[in-house]
């Protein structure tokens, strides 16, 4: 099978190392000079430096050439977005607009996306900015119109780039509404140290991906803080429920998140030492300014962006986020660290389910802590 990986970040190009000891697979960047690094010391020094590219890897900085590699032969491609949520737009657009030159110079076979390449697979995790669209919505809203255009999907769940590309073994999720994406997937990436699993929560499976990167900044606070192993369960239980509420209003299922995408990715985030996200908490808080964590980190960690755009949403539709709310607050500079666990702390008892009130507490759903 030919694969097409639009991004060469740590992720992308972990994929690609998984992928390439089956199928033909090429790996696009933006950025021609990290591809000729790429090429020329066989690693990607930049985002996942020790780890050896495989030799059939094929490298490219030109779209047209990335993205004529998925359609050929026609339909029996797939083509993965790697890039952060922040570029996932001017990726699309720029396909789209690949695609339309091609058709409108007749050469319909020379990297067409819309005749070609059937499937496509997002690997962002993170609501955008502005809009608030998930991942598979910004590419639903830019290739509107397309009267051929391809299934879409998202691949998710508790994996870091670096145990992917040493080839150690992770569980994934792989969610779409098409059932053909959904197979197509699993038989392009299954195998190895790599079970992928299917799902048609696609809408769940993606804000299990997201809120659990602001969660995992929630943690990373209290952990260095020194408010131990209990307040970290703490938080990432009812952290959970934060994001299964959250879900639930947007049109999720509630199994999503008791499962990869959900409690696992949640899991690893909050605890994991390779989590950038759990990372950015840490160093907050020490005291170190959110723009020279950000620097420092030489990679996106989605839970920044993400927080604001989360609690918004949550307002928008009278979902409680009260740890979102305080993470949102102290990236924003609003308060300190200290001052958000207090307030989280500080916070009137609530029943944990919104069927068994106790205490004469009165019961609200949707809205408990």
């Amino acid at each position: 099978m030919n694969i097409t990986i639009l991004g060469a970040g740590a992720w992308g190009t972990a994929l690609a190392c998984h992928a390439s000891s089956r199928h033909a697979v090429q790996l696009w960047g933006r950025d021609a000079g990290l591809m000729q690094g790429l090429r020329t010391h066989g690693e990607n020094t930049r985002y996942l430096p020790g780890i050896a590219l495989p030799e059939t890897l094929g490298l490219t900085s030109d779209l047209g050439t990335a993205l004529a590699h998925a359609g050929a032969p026609a339909d029996s491609g797939l083509l993965v977005l790697a890039t952060p949520v922040a570029g996932l737009r001017s990726v699309a657009r720029a396909m789209r607009e690949h695609a339309q030159a091609h058709v409108a110079a007749a050469q319909p076979l020379a990297g067409n996306l819309a005749g070609n390449v059937k499937q496509v697979l997002i690997l962002a995790k993170g609501f955008e900015q502005g809009s608030g669209l998930l991942p598979h919505a910004v590419l639903e809203q830019v290739f509107a119109g397309w009267a051929d255009r391809p299934a879409i999907g998202v691949l998710s769940g508790p994996s870091f780039a670096q145990e992917v590309a040493r080839g150690l073994p992770v569980a994934l999720s792989v969610a779409s509404t098409d059932d053909g994406l959904m197979q197509h997937a699993v038989q392009a990436l299954h195998g190895g140290g790599m079970r992928i699993y299917a799902s048609g929560d696609l809408i769940g499976v993606e804000v299990g991906g997201a809120v659990k990167n602001v969660l995992a900044i929630a943690c990373g606070v209290s952990d260095g803080l020194g408010q131990g192993l209990n307040a970290r369960a703490a938080l990432i239980t009812r952290g959970l429920a934060e994001m299964s509420r959250l879900g639930l209003a947007l049109g999720a299922q509630m199994e999503t998140f008791m499962g990869l995408s959900g409690l696992g990715d949640l899991v690893l985030t909050c605890t994991g030492e390779l989590s950038r996200n759990r990372r950015v908490g840490l160093q907050l808080a020490v005291g170190k300014t959110l723009d020279r964590i950000v620097a420092g980190l030489g990679h996106v960690a989605e839970g920044v962006p993400t927080a604001q755009t989360v609690l918004e949403l949550a307002c928008g539709r009278g979902v409680a986020m009260p740890i979102t709310a305080a993470v949102a607050d102290l990236l924003a500079g609003r308060c300190s660290a200290e001052d958000a666990l207090r307030a989280l702390l500080a916070r009137e008892p609530q029943p944990e389910v919104a069927s068994a009130p106790r205490f004469g507490i009165p019961t609200k759903p949707g809205v408990q802590a």
